[in-house]
């Protein structure tokens, strides 16, 4: 059904040409899922837009040729594309708050993609939009169709985003991390829903994905790709058995797992290369265990290893093959004492409870309030890591933001939070503002929570000149080019603009600001579902350590188990503003007592290894 034949894309930038998409060819059957897994800036995402031809005016398909069927793409004037897009190609977008029009309401976004794609008009159209928007998990459809999009949680935008993509039954769905704002059990519904789709419509499924669980659940053939390149190509069953490249391998050593919990996990130092420079060699190289002179100076080709297997590796060479070398596993503890958990706490939240304004009328006068979160009860002690675990509107994120006294002015907070000896609810300007100094917070959303005017190295200094007058600029230059070293970002990002960076590295630019003033307390809101696995692994390790060093205390908001399992102490469990169940994390994951729990659990896609195809040649 699609089928890419060389297919190179170039950016033109202010530092030259950027070739995001070098030389890829891949071909995908009707009824088949193809994943596309690689770190941010590998050049995933624009192989997608080359697909659908959405590149920016500054980028073009400089090579190569885009099929779909018997239609070459490339070629199409853009008055044909829009025919193609969107009917035969649709496609779901990375980030949904970006993607949805702010200013209509998410039912006559779906409206509009319904009226343009398919015959259906009025009444009937507006029917199918509520349809859609109840088969993806949307709660109160018949109400939330006139919803706009402020007014919708991050994985609630996401599910408007995937109705969009299906109400017109597309032959080929372009699906870039569509799951990723999703907790676990609306996952596995969109999952289900996709795979009826195939089965129903024989619709094929180019996905773009970090999580490897996701992959090994739903992919037929998975796709490696590194710097604009395909390094790995082969069947699920052989991918998940074995992965030839060394990359491929430490992608797999870096998902966080309760196996792990005592070592760091297997994070890949450095990052993806500028695509503006010329290559000589492997472009793997610089981050390789394995890497010798040829590597460094000769470009490998794709070895075929047998069944559709490629990797572009010379250890897979016929001739003087290059051993492959796996770096060791860490212990956490290596050179320190063991964590240490503080006895006394260090922040008390007790019957907390959060209600936002209904209004109405011409005048929008409240004629009621939505509770949100109901008489929740915590505490936290230094060192500590509590993961909040839920669905997404279970009042997660609505809970870390009344204890930071972000929702001042927007909703009734009532009960109490300690954080020391400061009462949190009652504190005034000057007592918040030390409070401050102590608690930060990493949002989901990186693109909406960076200011766009403010370059990256105003927005890391900013927190620390506002909560830490006494440095003068020599000591905040020297932290924030620190700060930019801990999250494995280069130099040249401080001149930057935050809508240069991918979503990964945008969410990096986040954790840096919430490190930047060395608190005691962080609430991290999803702060590695933007990630892809070797970057969430660098993130995690970054996190473990500074607990380790600092003492510092997390409030994990996520709906990653592998997270939860590898990193928190205990787990409170939400659902509709409630904490259900709460205790010690071994505990808890093994032994589920609330229902709500064990169906999180059941929902959560693991990694399964394949058998290896009969033909398919593996190194010894």
């Amino acid at each position: 059904m699609l089928q890419l034949d060389q297919l190179r894309t170039e950016i033109h930038s202010s530092q030259g040409i950027v070739v995001a998409v070098d030389g890829v060819s891949l071909a995908i059957q009707p009824g088949e899922t193809f994943a596309l897994v690689g770190e941010s800036g590998s050049g995933k995402s624009v192989t997608a837009l080359s697909i659908s031809r959405l590149l920016p005016d500054n980028a073009c398909i400089a090579a190569g040729d885009v099929r779909l069927d018997d239609a070459s793409l490339a070629d199409l004037p853009e008055s044909e594309m829009r025919a193609y897009r969107g009917g035969r190609i649709a496609m779901i977008f990375q980030e949904p708050a970006t993607s949805l029009n702010a200013v209509m309401s998410v039912g006559r976004q779906l409206v509009e993609a319904i009226t343009t794609h398919t015959e259906l008009r009025g009444a009937a159209a507006r029917a199918k939009a509520v349809d859609w928007l109840k088969r993806v998990g949307i709660a109160e459809p018949e109400r939330r169709i006139d919803s706009y999009p402020f007014q919708l949680s991050g994985g609630q935008k996401q599910r408007v985003m995937i109705a969009m993509a299906l109400a017109t039954e597309p032959a080929l769905l372009i699906a870039d991390e569509p799951t990723t704002a999703l907790d676990v059990t609306v996952q596995k519904q969109i999952l289900d829903l996709l795979l009826d789709l195939q089965r129903e419509r024989g619709m094929a499924m180019l996905l773009i994905t970090h999580d490897l669980g996701v992959v090994s659940q739903v992919a037929d053939r998975v796709g490696i790709m590194y710097a604009g390149e395909l390094v790995e190509l082969g069947s699920k069953a052989a991918f998940f058995s074995k992965p030839l490249h060394p990359y491929a391998t430490r992608l797999l050593g870096a998902l966080p797992d309760v196996d792990k919990r005592g070592h760091l996990l297997e994070a890949i130092a450095g990052s993806v290369p500028p695509l503006y420079q010329a290559f000589d060699g492997c472009r793997f190289a610089p981050r390789c265990y394995s890497a010798t002179a040829r590597c460094r100076g000769e470009i490998p080709p794709m070895y075929e290893m047998g069944g559709g297997h490629g990797v572009r590796c010379f250890a897979y060479a016929p001739e003087a093959a290059v051993p492959l070398v796996l770096p060791p596993l860490r212990d956490i503890g290596a050179g320190r004492a063991a964590k240490q958990l503080g006895d006394k706490a260090l922040l008390t939240v007790e019957n907390l409870r959060v209600r936002f304004p209904i209004r109405s009328g011409l005048l929008q006068r409240v004629s009621g309030h939505v509770d949100a979160v109901h008489e929740v009860s915590f505490s936290l002690r230094p060192g500590e890591t509590l993961a909040l675990v839920g669905e997404s509107g279970s009042g997660k994120t609505t809970t870390g933001k009344a204890i930071l006294q972000l929702l001042r002015g927007t909703a009734v907070v009532d009960g109490q939070a300690m954080l020391g000896d400061i009462d949190l609810m009652r504190a005034g300007k000057a007592e918040l503002k030390r409070a401050r100094r102590q608690m930060q917070i990493i949002f989901q959303d990186p693109f909406g929570s960076l200011n766009p005017r403010m370059r990256v190295g105003e927005i890391l200094a900013e927190g620390i000149q506002s909560l830490r007058p006494e440095l003068d600029l020599a000591e905040r230059r020297r932290r924030v080019d620190a700060l930019l070293e801990q999250v494995s970002l280069p130099q040249s990002a401080l001149t930057r603009f935050p809508h240069e960076f991918s979503g990964g590295q945008r969410q990096r630019i986040a954790i840096a600001r919430a490190l930047a003033v060395e608190p005691s307390l962080i609430v991290c809101d999803e702060p590695t579902s933007a990630l892809d696995v070797s970057v969430q692994a660098q993130i995690l390790n970054l996190l473990k350590e500074l607990q380790q060093q600092l003492g510092v205390a997390y409030l994990f908001i996520t709906h990653n188990i592998g997270v939860v399992e590898y990193l928190a102490d205990r787990i409170a469990v939400m659902q509709a503003g409630r904490i259900v169940e709460t205790g010690e994390s071994a505990s808890l994951l093994t032994a589920p007592q609330h229902a709500y729990t064990r169906t999180l659990l059941a929902a959560v896609p693991r990694v399964v290894v394949g058998e290896v195809d009969a033909e398919v040649l593996l190194p010894a």
